[in-house]
């Protein structure tokens, strides 16, 4: 057998070991969700054809000519009875696009033959990511993620500087895309930009994420509310806080909206991402909080602390110590799964449920913000729990 014929047999042998095995929930530690054994998409479970010149006269040696490094922070909606992520793939070359994959179980998945093609504007993005799927009460299905293009300010010689806007595009069928205009707003910089699935007031509404840098939040720093008559045209003229960062805590850094809220008879379940600093650096996890059911931009409860933080090898990747959401499905009968990425790396799902969720948000203390108040309420379920265990009623034997 010739290197391109054993090559292949063996690149054909691995991606289907991928492709085909069984993915199982573990067992749950702390009762809000279960994790899946393995990612459900990977850099590994990007098609061959995608990556490999399949010719053996122009490829004799069968090397990998267009390089995938990884897949991350995937958008997620339900479709036809069907689940799709909309995967941000990162080739080799540090450009990142959008690919197609799509589930009957949520669990399994497979990306279509062809990445999507997402237009461009008049002025050109250097880099597209991160979108934010939202079915609307207008009938379309909109895209809102993060372009990247160099900021034109930079002095000579800096290659780095960047300036982040909200990009917007929308389909009927998740594989052709208009594009719309940027979002544009008052503030300097917009990353994590998400639509509100309804009317609100009679308009659009948005969770922005304002910002003085590509990076840094400076006097922004916090998940906004804003209104748009448009979406062809999306100006938002006056952004309000909803959910600020916060000294010492998992969001002092900074915060943004995940995906598109869910809409529950409690009110709306935001999941969302925090960022504080560390000795190793930005550490982000995922942490929820529920808004007002007429007032989407009233947060009415703060579980404290994370729902989601990196565990085992999810700390390991690209960008270490790292959980992003921007997609999240929840379906008819009541499951919530939740796509995330670790480390900016390779995407996972937390299952849980509108119930759990909601329990969660509704009864987990609110942080306190200081160690003895923290000490007095852990206390509180300390003393009901011993009472328990002394009554008989509960044993921990």
């Amino acid at each position: 057998m010739n290197v391109f014929d054993s090559r292949l047999k063996w690149l054909i042998s691995s991606h289907k070991e991928v492709m085909e095995r069984k993915n199982e929930a573990l067992p749950s530690e702390n009762g809000v969700y279960e994790r899946f054994l393995y990612p459900v998409i990977s850099r590994e479970h990007t098609p061959l054809f995608w990556r490999y010149d399949l010719d053996r006269e122009t490829n004799p040696h069968l090397m990998e000519r267009i390089g995938v490094n990884c897949a991350l922070n995937p958008g997620a909606i339900e479709f036809e009875g069907r689940i799709y992520m909309m995967v941000r793939v990162e080739g080799s070359d540090r450009k990142s696009f959008f690919g197609l994959a799509v589930s009957d179980d949520g669990i399994h998945f497979k990306y279509l033959d062809r990445p999507i093609v997402m237009p461009e504007t008049a002025d050109p993005d250097v880099n597209v990511y991160d979108i934010r799927l939202t079915r609307h009460a207008d009938g379309w299905i909109y895209g809102l993620f993060c372009t990247e293009r160099k900021d034109p300010a930079a002095p000579a010689g800096d290659t780095s500087s960047a300036v982040a806007a909200c990009g917007i595009a929308r389909t009927r069928n998740l594989v052709d895309w208009e594009r719309l205009p940027d979002l544009k707003t008052g503030s300097a910089q917009q990353r994590n930009v998400v639509l509100h699935p309804e009317f609100v007031n009679g308009k659009y509404a948005l969770y922005t994420r304002p910002q003085d840098g590509f990076i840094e939040t400076g006097k922004g720093g916090g998940i906004g509310f804003g209104y748009t008559d448009s979406m062809e045209n999306a100006v938002v003229m006056e952004e309000s806080l909803m959910e600020c960062k916060e000294y010492h805590t998992i969001k002092e850094v900074k915060n943004g909206q995940g995906p598109s809220p869910i809409k529950t008879e409690k009110g709306w379940i935001h999941i969302a991402h925090g960022v504080r600093n560390t000795a190793a650096g930005l550490r982000y996890v995922v942490y929820a909080f529920l808004s007002d059911l007429e007032k989407p931009e009233v947060v009415t409860h703060r579980p404290g602390g994370f729902l989601i933080a990196p565990e085992g090898e999810e700390r390991i990747g690209d960008v270490s110590n790292v959980i992003f959401c921007n997609g999240a499905v929840a379906r008819e009968n009541g499951d919530v799964f939740i796509y995330y990425a670790s480390s900016d790396t390779r995407c996972h799902l937390a299952r849980t449920t509108v119930d759990k969720l909601l329990d969660y948000c509704l009864n987990t203390p609110e942080d306190p913000l200081r160690s003895y108040a923290c000490v007095q309420e852990r206390l509180k379920l300390v003393d009901k729990n011993l009472e328990l265990i002394r009554s008989g009623k509960v044993s921990l034997d």
